[in-house]
């Protein structure tokens, strides 16, 4: 059977532009074989910083492609068209056919079955699979009009030990690579892909990124053990390095102990952050004065130990040097030095906007009863650290350092942590803010920033957002529902209006507060979505919610989504359809108002008496309402509704009673929609 390499050689590409080319190539390459029926037995793609690989295995020689009708111009078109159609598929009108489909009758013609050769195939194949790759960052370089990720050196292209010939850009396919070692450059002629895994081998070469990474963990592991650490590392930093060397080696490095007295977050972000290294803890969770760093060749003098340790203790001889210039500002005086530092133009100074945070945390310290003097020292001090030099140097760590200087500042725990929390979540899948000081913080600056960029009209729109409003709605909603608080948004948002507006911010959308709501209900969906909702819940839900209270909301949805397909659920939904179908069927202008006086049976005054004691426990206060128990009272109505329609005639002959029957009908399905809108579930209409 056949063999194909395709090789890629360029100058050194950076790990996130490698993985992604990596992708884009063996993805587009297999739906490639596989749109032009050519079968094959593996196709493997890989990568180092300066190559970008293919090995097809297993393949015939030739490709047979069967006959297959093709539809053409419609019959009766002018004679032009169909001459053109037949041209362009090499045939004549003998070939033509007429057939009928639910469009109308069309000419047809049927291509005759053939076999072409493979290499032809993949010529094709190969230089649009190259084509497809989708550079983040792309560069043209010399006098070319080639466009890649880094310039693109040769290009190697051997079918069944033979030079598959073709063009891309100012290249020509060859059977040569390119090995440079030691400054030494030399260009070696391949025939196979086992002389090809021989000659990288033998040049310290790992092709296979999957290899490489296991050869890191490996060595990791071992150190590790010997020196009794805890295995772990960052998996992102992993396969980071893993595409920045060929031959990967580890080496074990330590720095003074001093420096251990700096908080951990800083000395991991000098190690990992700024120079892709491997911090180390212990079996105690502590983090320890040894880190690990890999290399692309061996340290036989210790040279790269003996230089990786200077840079990182240089850095962190920096660090300690902001740190104890930076602990010792005291924090409440850090909050004047906040007004020259501008927020964004239009919405003030960063002081400004922690003034409304003071006053926000106050508002919401009230309503959940918690300490107010706690919650507006927190938002106060809040953004006092992006005034230190180490905020300057280490802009990952805001609000981490300002935990530390709080805390070294005697500033209480619950305080201090606030400082740090009120940015969580970071992203999507990471945990929110859960002490009360630390989630009346955050709640306070993520509704603020929505705010104040919707009062200026800096809203995001389908393709941007770059103050990054979903992510702080997201945020917001995550928060509010992950400590299960019971908090009506719109007071708050009026509110935070009102205090930019004293700030002598112009309001530029007069429609702000009712923009925000609707931007938040939109965002609760994707939030429902990653729950696992039901997509006709979801809409059942956001479609017929009116209110501000968005943990309310997310309870319904998960009550519902649990119940929808068990007795409760069933029974609801059947007891509502048949109501449903009639009063839409009925086509009166109904409110849903029945006259008890025009009751005839008993069931229509039982369901009138059980729909009025359920409509009873909507009324409570939210805080107290049982969604759980007023969903099973909901399925219990079927009982009622399966009397009511054994026994009463809604057509009643006297238009009265009918029209009265019909309200009742109407009542009812006004009741359940006060949970959800019901008729927006699957299977109601």
């Amino acid at each position: 059977m056949s063999e194909f390499i395709l090789e890629l050689y360029s100058e050194e590409i950076p790990p996130n532009l490698q993985i992604n080319a990596r992708n884009d190539l063996e993805t587009k390459f297999k739906s490639s074989l596989i749109e032009e029926n050519l079968k094959f037995g593996s196709l493997k793609a890989f990568s180092s910083p300066t190559r970008l690989t293919i090995f097809l295995k297993d393949f015939s020689e030739k490709i047979k492609i069967p006959s297959k009708e093709i539809r053409g111009p419609k019959v009766g078109v002018m004679e032009d068209v169909i001459n053109n159609f037949l041209k362009a598929h090499n045939s004549s009108r003998k070939d033509l056919m007429e057939k009928q489909n639910d469009k109308g009758k069309f000419y047809y013609i049927k291509t005759k079955s053939k076999e072409v050769l493979t290499s032809e195939v993949l010529k094709k194949i190969v230089v649009n699979s190259i084509a497809s790759i989708k550079w983040k960052k792309s560069m043209r370089w010399s006098d070319t009009d080639l466009l890649w990720g880094r310039p693109l050196r040769s290009i190697l292209a051997v079918y069944n030990r033979e030079i598959l010939t073709f063009s891309y850009g100012h290249l020509r396919a060859s059977d040569c690579t390119v090995i440079e070692k030691d400054l030494d450059t030399k260009v070696v002629k391949v025939k196979t892909v086992k002389d090809y895994q021989k000659l990288l081998l033998n040049n310290n070469i790992i092709l296979n990124h999957e290899e490489r990474e296991q050869k890191i963990i490996k060595k990791f592991e071992s150190f590790y053990k010997v020196k009794n650490f805890k295995n772990l590392y960052d998996l992102k930093l992993l396969k980071e390095v893993t595409n920045i060397v060929e031959d990967p080696q580890v080496l074990l490095i330590d720095f003074d102990k001093k420096y251990l007295e700096l908080p951990k977050e800083i000395i991991i972000s000098t190690l990992q952050n700024h120079q892709r290294y491997f911090p180390i803890i212990d079996k105690k969770d502590e983090i320890t004065n040894f880190f690990l760093v890999v290399t692309n060749k061996k340290d036989t003098n210790n040279l790269i130990k003996d230089g990786n340790k200077r840079v990182v203790e240089a850095r962190l001889a920096d660090a300690k040097f902001f740190w104890d210039k930076d602990k010792s500002k005291n924090l409440i005086k850090q909050i004047a030095k906040l007004k020259d530092v501008k927020f964004y133009e239009g919405l003030g100074s960063v002081y400004d906007k922690t003034q409304r945070l003071r006053k926000l945390s106050g508002m919401l310290a009230d309503e959940f009863n918690l300490n107010k003097e706690k919650a507006e020292i927190a938002a106060s001090i809040s953004k006092s650290d992006l005034c230190s030099d180490l905020v300057n140097e280490y802009p990952d760590l805001q609000g981490i350092l300002g935990k530390y200087f709080a805390l070294s500042q005697g500033f209480e725990e619950d305080v201090s942590n606030a400082v740090s929390d009120h940015y969580l979540p970071l992203g999507n899948n990471s945990m929110t803010s859960k002490k009360p000081i630390s989630y009346i913080v955050a709640i306070s600056d993520k509704i603020d920033t929505l705010v104040g960029f919707f009062l200026i009209n800096e809203k995001p729109t389908s393709s941007k957002d770059p103050f990054a409003l979903r992510r702080s709605a997201i945020g917001l909603l995550r928060t509010i529902i992950d400590n299960k608080l019971n908090l009506k948004l719109r007071n708050l948002i009026s509110y935070n209006i009102k205090l930019l507006e004293e700030q002598g911010v112009r309001k530029t959308n007069e429609n702000s507060e009712n923009e925000i709501l609707n931007f938040l209900k939109e965002r609760m969906k994707n939030i429902l979505k990653d729950k696992n909702i039901k997509n006709d819940i979801i809409e059942a839900s956001i479609s017929s919610y009116f209110s501000d209270n968005y943990f309310d909301l997310y309870k319904k949805n998960t009550l519902m989504n649990k119940y929808i397909n068990k007795e409760a659920g069933i029974n609801a939904i059947s007891s509502y359809k048949r109501a449903f179908n009639i009063v839409e069927s009925a086509k009166e202008n109904l409110s849903g108002r029945p006259d008890a006086v025009l009751f005839r049976k008993d069931e229509e005054k039982h369901l009138f008496e059980k729909l009025n004691e359920i409509r009873k426990s909507f009324t409570v206060n939210e805080q107290d309402k049982d969604y759980e128990k007023l969903l099973l009272s909901l399925s219990e109505v079927k009982i009622f509704t399966d009397k009511f329609f054994d026994n009463v005639i809604v057509n009643d002959d006297n238009n009265d009673i009918k029209n009265n029957r019909l309200e009742l009908l109407k009542m009812f399905c006004n009741t359940f929609n006060n949970f959800i809108n019901f008729s927006k579930l699957e299977g109601i209409s």
